[in-house]
């Protein structure tokens, strides 16, 4: 982590805006689900010990314009709640309402501002509005972490008109991920899941150079048991990515390994009809849903003495009940293994969460797309642009 935090700079008395991942679970006008609003917790309470004034922002949703369904008014109002002090709402991210909100800002106090992407000009990166953000401030604290890989005006433009440094939630995010990509203990598993390899054949190609091992399971495993020639019955297989999933097999050989079973039903329902065949034998009609139990056990094997273990991607869908299995024992030897262990995707910390697992794990990365991009080896704008220690 060579990129300077809170820590390294003063923030008593100074306007301080910081860019949080406040993009939470809205209904009814009430917060469903805080763990966006906790991550970053750490850094706005010790802005709020140092005395800085504090303008946090944020994006919620993809609103088209301004729309009132994607106000952040129930996050303020909830992190009042959290933080146990007033939360002020400015009904605007730039413009009077915001410069009004900060300059009314005492030490130690803090502000929410309206969702920066009612501004077109925040997806563009404009430099105008980039600097209208930067006029509320002295510094710029990034925590977002989720929103690093994306070059809007809130997380990389406004980084070039003040001083930018990383919040605790960024530098934690930061610290693990390039130990998983760059620098791993030994021996390392890769665990990768989810619905499709297309968004993750670069992961797969740059942590092929670094892992021991990278166990595939989800709907990803059916586009390479496609490639290998076995039938996939009505599984969901992307067939622009099978010559790709093909030469990943051949590079790879021994390093890549495929599940062995699986979980087939006639439907994606938990009523459903099903079974467990080997991966090669299932029948038109019938599609994989979960891992089986040989795969279970010789994951978990895997996993036995590792130092370091990476997952992003359920096993199966683990949303209906009897396609949960794979995940949940997985899940379980993850969290048991006694590795350092990272898990990042919505998907796979959702199946953490539901298995009452989450605080067995070392690091719950709260970039989904941020982390794959990072593990990939890309440069993230919103990482790249903060100043180096």
């Amino acid at each position: 982590m060579n990129k300077k935090t809170v820590r390294d700079i003063q923030v008593a008395g100074w306007q301080t805006l910081v860019r949080v991942d406040f993009n939470v679970p809205i209904r009814e006008g009430k917060v469903k689900d805080d763990t966006r609003i906790r991550a970053s917790l750490p850094t706005i309470q010790y802005l709020i010990d140092q005395g800085a004034m504090i303008a946090l922002c944020s994006h919620l949703g993809r609103p088209k314009g301004v729309d009132p369904v994607f106000s952040l008014a129930p996050v303020a109002a909830h992190l009042g709640g959290v933080l146990k002090r007033p939360v002020r709402f400015a009904s605007d991210c730039v413009g009077p309402e915001a410069e009004n909100a900060v300059a009314e800002l005492k030490p130690g106090e803090v502000a929410l501002l309206e969702n920066t992407r009612f501004h077109p000009e925040e997806e563009k990166n404009d430099p105008a509005f980039a600097q209208r953000l930067a006029m509320l401030a002295k510094i710029y604290v990034d925590d977002a972490f989720g929103s690093a890989h994306r070059a809007h005006a809130s997380t990389e433009g406004v980084a070039h008109y003040l001083p930018a440094v990383a919040g605790f939630l960024m530098e934690e995010e930061i610290e693990y991920l390039d130990r998983a990509a760059n620098n791993p203990d030994h021996p390392y598993v890769v665990i990768l899941g989810g619905a499709k390899i297309s968004d993750k054949i670069g992961v797969i190609r740059n942590l092929l150079r670094k892992a021991d091992r990278v166990l595939i399971g989800g709907g990803m495993a059916n586009t390479f048991f496609s490639a290998k020639g076995y039938k996939t019955g009505d599984s969901l297989v992307e067939p622009e990515s099978v010559p790709e999933a093909r030469k990943l097999l051949e590079e790879a050989k021994d390093q890549l390994v495929l599940p062995e079973d699986a979980v087939i039903a006639d439907g994606a329902r938990a009523e459903a009809a099903r079974r467990e065949v080997p991966v090669g034998d299932v029948p038109d009609g019938w599609r994989i849903l979960d891992i089986g139990p040989r795969t279970v056990r010789r994951y978990s094997e895997a996993l036995q003495g590792t130092r370091l273990v990476v997952w992003n991607g359920p096993m199966g869908m683990f949303e209906v009940a009897p396609f949960a299995k794979g995940t949940e024992a997985l899940a379980r030897a993850v969290a048991n293994c006694g590795a350092t262990t990272i898990v990042g995707g919505g998907d796979s910390v959702a199946a953490i969460a539901q298995f009452g697992l989450t605080d067995k794990i070392t690091h719950i990365s709260t970039g989904g797309g941020a982390s794959l991009e990072f593990l990939e080896g890309r440069i993230l704008p919103g990482v790249a642009v903060l100043q180096d220690r």
